[in-house]
């Protein structure tokens, strides 16, 4: 399953039942953690995420309700006795604030971390079937958005071309690959006489705090969920943009130039004590928009 939890939909403060920003992104046996807002342990029982299943954690930026829940849980990884390393990629300084909070409270964890400076665009993890690229955003501070990619999948193989046209099994890799199959006599069986096509590697597209920025719409093309920041309604588009972030109509602006599939939208001001007016103002740009409501799964597929 390809999907996404959301643990935390609020942004700085916690507020109205609702939780600093932290979803948890699975695909297999991959569980991979997007920024770690204060409570997310509390948020990890409540709707029983296998914590110890995350080898990687995202962190897009250094304010405090993106990464102030990571020290507790490091901790808890070693009072819980993680042996497993652990990587974390991240704004380079995250890794002195660490090492000070450890060092201070004489903290040894007995499992390694492997800290990963973010200082540019490109793949941060390449695992058999899926990779995470990270991109830049807009905002006060360097800040970076996260794409989950599944890899393109071999080709389905057609068992009755295949005895058709006396293909031998030890071609049948080269086959998944896109390969034509050339005969002793020279004659060329096209890929395509023998394969049957496979649906398109599906995406997740995580932007983080970003002000309305146009060019983020291309760095996450065409994704089948979109997660976009809405940290306000439309009429506050001038405070938007001068805290550097996005109201509901805004991100449903970059969804729809960016063809996405669905979108989703968080990282509410605690100002709004209720939702809907976010959802429908976005719908009205992009109809197939969602909150992103903590506890639920969002699934890209299964």
């Amino acid at each position: 399953m390809f999907a996404v939890t959301i643990l935390g939909n609020n942004s700085a403060l916690p507020m109205h039942d609702r939780h600093p920003t932290a979803q948890v992104v699975y695909y297999d046996e991959h569980l991979f953690l997007v920024d770690c807002g204060e409570g997310t342990q509390i948020q990890m029982n409540r709707y029983k995420i296998r914590r110890n299943r995350i080898r990687y954690i995202f962190i897009s930026h250094l304010h405090g309700d993106h990464y102030f829940g990571l020290p507790g849980l490091l901790t808890s990884y070693g009072l819980n006795g993680r042996t497993e390393d652990l990587w974390i990629f991240s704004p380079p300084l995250l890794r002195d604030i660490i090492e000070i909070q450890l060092t201070a409270s004489d903290t040894v964890l007995p499992y390694a971390i492997h800290f990963v400076a973010i200082e540019k665009e490109g793949i941060l993890v390449d695992e058999k079937k899926i990779t995470v690229s990270c991109f830049a955003v807009n905002h006060r501070i360097p800040c970076w958005g996260f794409m989950f990619k599944e890899k393109e999948k071999p080709l389905k193989l057609d068992a009755e071309k295949l005895r058709q046209y006396a293909i031998p099994s030890s071609f049948y890799l080269r086959l998944k690959t896109g390969e034509d199959y050339i005969t002793k006599d020279g004659e060329i069986v096209k890929n395509e006489w023998l394969t049957r096509p496979v649906e398109p590697g599906g995406s997740y597209a995580y932007c983080a705090d970003t002000v309305y920025d146009e060019s983020i719409a291309d760095k996450c093309k065409t994704a089948d969920l979109l997660y976009h920041e809405a940290t306000y309604l439309d009429d506050q588009k001038e405070k938007a943009a001068s805290r550097m972030h996005s109201t509901s109509g805004q991100a449903a602006a970059i969804a729809l130039k960016a063809n996405a599939g669905k979108l989703l939208i968080g990282h509410f001001s605690s100002r709004y004590e209720t939702l809907d007016d976010f959802v429908t103002e976005a719908r009205a740009v992009f109809p197939n928009t969602d909150l992103a409501i903590e506890g639920a799964t969002y699934i890209i597929h299964k």
